[in-house]
């Protein structure tokens, strides 16, 4: 059993830049593909980015690429996303999932393949 909990978002202006963290209980976050998603008010749960259990392999959704890093820390069990250049269609809230794994080059983009998730924390960028 894996415990999330998100934490960082806010409100800011477009252009501006926010950092998620994603802090894990429970289990060591080492043995995990971690995902980062979002979901807008209306619309479904889309991807924004993963990252292997190691952290060397990162994948991130076309909308993000280039603005967005994920990164993880496994030694104390978080998962951060650095955002930037933020757009208004960037507002959501956002999930930071867990899947376990025994691969160490794994990553996911289909919420489907996440067992964990925290409660969300909300992103508001104005324009």
């Amino acid at each position: 059993q894996v415990r999330l909990v998100e934490s960082g978002g806010g409100l800011v202006q477009a252009g501006g830049s926010l950092r998620l963290s994603c802090a894990a209980s429970g289990r060591t976050v080492s043995d995990y593909v971690m995902g980062w998603f979002r979901q807008a008010p209306g619309k479904e749960r889309e991807f924004v980015a993963a990252i292997s259990r190691s952290g060397t392999i990162t994948n991130y959704a076309d909308s993000v690429k280039g603005r967005f890093t994920m990164s993880r820390d496994n030694a104390k069990n978080t998962v951060s996303l650095q955002m930037t250049s933020l757009k208004p269609e960037d507002t959501a809230v956002y999930y930071c999932g867990a899947r376990y794994t025994d691969l160490d080059y794994e990553v996911r983009r289909n919420s489907y393949d996440y067992s964990y998730w925290g409660q969300g924390t909300q992103v508001t960028v104005s324009s």
